[in-house]
């Protein structure tokens, strides 16, 4: 399945429709080149979800601390960027296989995971449109719960086109 997406501003919103519908256990992965929109999309679902339990704090790319933890009311986000990294051991030593358990998990560069991919998890990839601040976002996935809740998430509307 297929959206686009005319601008940041769009992929803020579809990030805000997602929000509420994560629970404890589910896994995003985000897929992209650099510039895709991979954390403006992780920055905005992590602000709303903050938002909805009275928090702001600052939510940084993880690209040089790797993750960045976050609890929101009975949730723990954990937002990972694994560019750096070079093998599955390193992934390992970061706790994600247990977070994948019981955590919200937002998972920047996922081709590193290997054998560690999560098999309930949904995929966005993100590629560049016609225009510069556009992106064509694919969604991936063969989880029952992803699959389920894939009608309401690509019923998003564009701002440029609703």
């Amino acid at each position: 399945m297929h959206l686009t997406l005319c601008s940041p501003d769009d992929t803020a919103a579809l990030a805000r429709l997602i929000a509420p519908l994560m629970r404890g256990g589910d896994t995003i992965l985000l897929r992209g080149d650099i510039g895709a929109g991979k954390t403006h999309f992780a920055r905005a679902l992590i602000q709303h979800l903050q938002a909805a339990t009275g928090q702001t704090e600052d939510v940084p790319s993880p690209t040089f601390t790797l993750v960045q933890t976050y609890d929101v009311g009975n949730n723990e986000i954990w937002h990972a960027d694994l560019y750096r990294l070079t093998s599955e051991d390193e992934i390992e030593e970061l706790g994600l296989r247990d977070a994948f358990d019981s955590a919200i998990c937002l998972i920047e560069w996922p081709e590193r995971l290997g054998r560690m991919r999560p098999e309930n998890a949904i995929e966005l990839d993100f590629q560049p449109g016609d225009d510069p601040d556009e992106r064509t976002l694919t969604f991936h996935t063969t989880a029952p719960r992803w699959l389920s809740l894939l009608p309401q998430i690509t019923s998003f509307q564009s701002s440029e086109h609703a």
